[in-house]
């Protein structure tokens, strides 16, 4: 370990723009961790929501494609396109205080979504990482069709 740091400066002065994008790859990752411990909604894994769903009954809104979310969807959940998503819409109002799962295929569009809920007063939002996607690889049961 002492060798190791005997080098170092030597390699950073050789590599400086290795050593740079590293400082910077470095950086973006602490950002980006700080951000998602300060942010309003949490990610959920699949046992995650499994638990959530067995505890509490949450609204489970999935944001996937018509044609997605006819192939495979979470039990239970409600298909509402992206572009007609409206958390001030009167029925959703209502779940003001329940919590809410937003989700999609992949988890990687459910993020905008919760923040548009936290923003519009809901208290217990959540997202499910790595989406529908993440729900079938851990196995877990699958519907089909529109409902």
């Amino acid at each position: 370990m002492n060798d190791f740091l005997h080098k170092l400066p030597t390699f950073v002065g050789n590599h400086l723009a290795l050593s740079a994008l590293f400082v910077i790859i470095l950086l973006a990752l602490v950002a980006m961790e700080f951000g998602r411990l300060l942010r309003k909604y949490k990610e959920l894994t699949p046992g995650g929501l499994t638990l959530l769903i067995n505890r509490e009954s949450p609204l489970l809104i999935d944001l996937s494609a018509r044609a997605d979310f006819e192939k495979m969807h979470v039990p239970g959940a409600r298909h509402v396109l992206p572009s007609q998503f409206d958390p001030e819409h009167k029925d959703l109002a209502k779940a003001r205080d329940l919590p809410v799962v937003v989700m999609d295929k992949d988890g990687r569009g459910a993020d905008k979504a919760a923040q548009r809920l936290v923003k519009a007063g809901f208290s217990r939002v959540y997202t499910l990482g790595g989406g529908v996607l993440a729900w079938q690889q851990a196995q877990l049961p699958l519907a089909k069709g529109s409902k």
